[in-house]
């Protein structure tokens, strides 16, 4: 019986590093679709996003089984709540590259971002590709190190985050009120989906050391 108790732990896991997956994939998809405005991948952005949500409901049916006939306690009570916690922010980030999908879906043919802010737009991706590969990283491996290295990545969105704000109110703006409010969402989905990645990494860190991160 603990033997598979254990097992159900595992898989867990095993759960977890796959949402991190797809939502990596999911956000890589959801870039290049607004940046080139990409009808095709948009919507495969959109329409998969249901695997995500599949998983986060095996996640939370599997955390309540075991909660109820197993009464996990110490490190198997901290694996349990932080999985619990972590398949929400992933399933979360999930739908945040789907938002930034349909931006791309609601915008075609014509592409949503101007030429001068493309540049900012692909470091944004880049940085939450790099985000969420070293949080399924993290919860493979436990790796608090590699956890807190996240905090810098997270301070980089928030400069690029700035960034879009500074050319939206720049008097030199001449892309209209439509374009300035896809910029400001996605700025918005971006930022909010390296937040969730380094919530990710601080329950990482509470597995492990049973001690919170604040922020």
């Amino acid at each position: 019986m603990r033997d598979a108790y254990h097992e159900e732990l595992d898989t867990l896991t095993d759960r977890l590093v796959e949402m991190t997956r797809l939502v990596r994939s999911a956000m890589s998809r959801a870039t290049t679709s607004l940046l080139d405005s990409d009808l095709h991948l948009a919507e495969s952005v959109i329409s998969q996003d249901e695997e995500v949500n599949r998983l986060y409901a095996e996640v939370e049916t599997s955390i309540y089984e075991v909660m109820a006939t197993q009464q996990p306690v110490a490190v198997d009570l901290r694996t349990v709540i932080s999985a619990l916690r972590m398949a929400a922010d992933l399933e979360r980030m999930g739908d945040l590259a789907e938002h930034i999908a349909k931006i791309a879906r609601l915008r075609h043919p014509d592409s949503a971002i101007p030429p001068s802010l493309r540049d900012t737009i692909v470091e944004m991706g880049q940085i939450a590709e790099r985000l969420i590969t070293k949080t399924g990283t993290c919860i493979a491996t436990r790796d608090v190190e590699l956890s807190k290295e996240l905090e810098a990545d997270d301070d980089a969105m928030d400069r690029l985050h700035r960034r879009l704000f500074r050319v939206l109110l720049s008097p030199d703006w001449k892309y209209g009120v439509e374009a300035a409010i896809d910029i400001t969402l996605a700025g918005r989905y971006y930022e909010r989906y390296a937040d969730h990645a380094v919530r990710v990494a601080h329950d990482v860190v509470y597995l492990v050391t049973g001690s919170r991160q604040e922020g």
